[in-house]
């Protein structure tokens, strides 16, 4: 690994690994069953610094803002890097939000140039609000050659022949504007400095290091906080190669592990949930006695591994179990949003360990991890080195919420100075969740102080940016909340989302509105559905500017109705 205390800038960083690594593989992108795409350092590096230096020649400054927007593949790591050789601000964006969420987005983070695939270009070129863009460069991958690209250009035509000058950066410039939900509310562009990423890659590697001849598979979006910097920045200044795959059909994933001898992956604990799921199967399948035999050899494993991971007598003893992975995964990476402990337990049993962290966008990627020194699968593991956490204000039990400070916090939110100063009071980041330490030093998390939930899947969502779905319905005011906001409680994994309605006075709330309601829920995305309604009889308190006092409504509500009282849609 190169030493990032030499560096100012993931620039910087970068191209000293570009440089020391130029024969190790850095990239593999896989379709299905066929390799499209193997790439060195060296190979890398060849196809970047023609795209930097076209984007130089097209006026592209340091400081100026680039958004991607695609799917996880070689062009993406490419494109990202290009830009950081030049100075500038990268704004990764979801490729699974609508055209006109992207455009709301490309619009508040103001960039000037963008990175997309084809078909997500299409479908923003055919959105009502596409010729208000200011979005000055396009560059399009992969579009067919008779395609009209709307202005437009082919990113694979982008070139430009001649070295491009580096651009380095200090520490606390700006190196990304990460967005931490979706809109239709209060966009929160998350700015990360250099500094946020190179003290959270240390961090990071100083538990879980990686080195040449290390695979990380990718699963999780690339503009996803963890995979840019678990599948991208970590693995690269360390020599170690990332293996994408084109599709995440179970069969294939499942053979990427085998084929590619895959070291570490990342997993949302969905997937996680569907791999145990899957295994779960097997096992059922198999005669009873050899059934018998593996739950002997699990209890025998279990014994010998019970405070520490043993992976190599795991893999002695439980040989087709991890032959199924490739039989070089050291840990399954984890986190989030909530995990059952037993899934952990079930894959730990099973000598594959479960490196479950915490964190969140305005913290980098994560604040607290697994060291596995002992394995606890009813935490979120400890503070990562450099971090400090704090419980604020806890109850009887301890619990109270949790407030992380370290280089990794983010500097602001972008042009929010008002809800910077409510999220970072006095160098501290309050973060809405509620948790405890532990006797070992490891945190565990008991619900959500703040009005958002957090799915399976690991998306964040914030029930402002839901509201507008609702817009017309035949009601005098309506807003969304959280259940447990409403109604706290010190769980996790249950989280529900309530529309409360207010109708017009002597007004009822017919089957006719209900059926309306259901099917505007019906088009959201399934994550994004609320999950039951609350009839109020009371106005919404408002402020001056017309705006809902969200705490004050939840307070009234929370002292007046029980959670019994919401209906399920």
């Amino acid at each position: 690994m190169i030493d990032l205390d030499q560096h100012s800038s993931l620039g910087s960083a970068l191209r000293e690994a570009l440089d020391t690594f130029a024969n190790e593989t850095c990239l593999i992108e896989a379709d299905r069953d066929r390799e499209r795409t193997r790439l060195t350092y060296s190979d890398f590096n060849h196809m970047a610094l023609p795209l930097a230096r076209a984007l130089q020649d097209a006026e592209f400054r340091p400081n100026d803002r680039c958004a991607i927007i695609m799917t996880n593949q070689s062009k993406w790591l490419i494109s990202a890097y290009a830009l950081l050789y030049t100075g500038g601000v990268l704004v990764p964006l979801d490729y699974k939000l609508t055209a006109g969420e992207h455009l709301e987005l490309l619009a508040h983070s103001k960039a000037k140039f963008l990175i997309i695939e084809y078909h997500l270009w299409r479908a923003i070129t055919q959105h009502p609000e596409f010729a208000n863009h200011k979005v000055k460069i396009v560059l399009v991958t992969e579009a067919p050659p008779t395609a009209d690209l709307k202005g437009g250009f082919r990113w694979e035509e982008f070139r430009r022949k001649g070295d491009p000058n580096f651009i380095n950066r200090k520490r606390d410039d700006w190196a990304c504007i990460v967005y931490s939900s979706g809109t239709g509310g209060r966009p929160k562009g998350c700015v990360l400095t250099h500094n946020n990423y190179l003290e959270q890659c240390k961090s990071l590697t100083a538990w879980y290091p990686f080195w040449p001849g290390v695979r990380y598979l990718s699963i999780l979006p690339t503009n996803h906080a963890i995979d840019f910097m678990v599948g991208f920045i970590g693995p690269f200044v360390c020599g170690a190669c990332v293996v994408h795959l084109r599709t995440l059909r179970p069969e294939f994933v499942r053979d990427a592990f085998v084929r590619y001898k895959i070291t570490y992956v990342s997993l949302v604990p969905l997937v996680l949930k569907n791999l145990e799921r899957g295994i779960r199967g097997n096992f059922e399948n198999l005669s009873p006695s050899k059934r018998f035999i593996l739950d002997r050899l699990i209890s025998l494993n279990k014994l010998l591994t019970r405070k520490r991971p043993n992976v190599p007598l795991s893999r002695n003893l439980l040989p087709q179990v991890h032959k199924a992975f490739g039989c070089e995964l050291l840990a399954l990476i984890t986190g989030g949003a909530f995990i059952e402990p037993s899934t952990m337990q079930f894959f730990y049993d099973l000598g594959i360990p479960v490196a479950n962290g915490y964190g969140l966008t305005e913290g980098g990627t994560a604040l607290t991890l697994n060291d596995l020194k002992p394995f606890r699968a009813d935490t979120v593991g400890k503070p990562l080195p450099g971090v400090e956490l704090r419980i604020l204000n806890p109850d009887a039990d301890g619990i109270g919420e949790v407030a992380a400070k370290s280089a990794t916090v983010m500097s602001h939110y972008l042009d929010d100075p008002e809800l910077t100063a409510e999220t970072i009071v006095d160098g501290w980041l309050l973060t809405g969740d509620l948790g405890r330490f532990e006797g070992t030093g490891h945190l565990q998390l008991f619900g959500r102080k703040k009005n958002m939930i957090v799915t399976e899947g690991g998306k964040n969502i914030y029930p402002e940016d839901i509201e507008s779905a609702f817009e017309g319905i035949e009601i005098k005011e309506h807003c969304i909340f959280a259940a447990n906001f409403i109604w706290p409680q010190k769980e996790l994994g249950k989280e529900m989302l309530v529309l409360v309605l207010h109708p017009d006075l002597n007004q009822e709330v017919t089957t006719t509105i209900l059926d309306d309601i259901s099917a505007r829920n019906r088009r959201l995305p399934d994550f994004k559905r609320v999950g039951g309604y609350l009839v109020w009889d009371k106005d919404f308190p408002r402020t001056a500017s017309m705006k809902i006092k969200r705490n004050e409504l939840a307070e009234q509500i929370r002292t007046s109705v029980e959670s019994s009282a919401v209906k399920a849609l």
